[in-house]
């Protein structure tokens, strides 16, 4: 339902699922990038129901440069209730204090507010760069402090 949903779709960089068999495919593609360590991949749920709402990955993992880029979606249903705040807080802390990385970069569709406040609640900065590949989108980047 997630890669399906055309509000969620209408920020991201992405084709929306539409079959039974996009959906593996995803899955397979996100298993192999995990398998070679490249990536991590989170389902986000609530704390008394395990149904799927949202995801939260790192990905673009670079020891050489210890930094990653941080991806996250989360169902309408359960946005503005400070899920992903808490999501995206658990993942800094982690990306920082475990793998040791010290930059984490964060891209966004420039029409998405929700996600640019709560980058910006998160102490993630503008980098006053787009992405290459779609000049809506904009790169924040969020530096742990030594």
């Amino acid at each position: 339902m997630l890669r399906s949903d055309a509000v969620i779709n209408k920020y991201l960089n992405r084709q929306p699922c539409k079959s039974s068999a996009d959906a593996l495919n995803f899955i397979t593609i996100i298993n192999e990038h995990i398998a070679k360590n490249e990536s991590l991949y989170w389902a986000i749920t609530m704390a008394d129901n395990p149904k799927l709402i949202g995801t939260i990955c790192l990905f673009d993992i670079s020891a050489e440069h210890n930094s990653g880029e941080i991806g996250y979606e989360l169902l309408t249903d359960y946005q503005g209730q400070g899920i992903m705040n808490e999501a995206v807080t658990s993942v800094i802390t982690f990306a920082f204090q475990i793998l040791g990385l010290t930059t984490m970069n964060a891209i966004f569709h420039k029409d998405n507010q929700a996600s640019l406040k709560l980058l910006q609640k998160l102490n993630f900065e503008n980098t006053n760069s787009v992405d290459e590949s779609n000049p809506n989108l904009i790169v924040f980047r969020l530096s742990k402090a030594m």
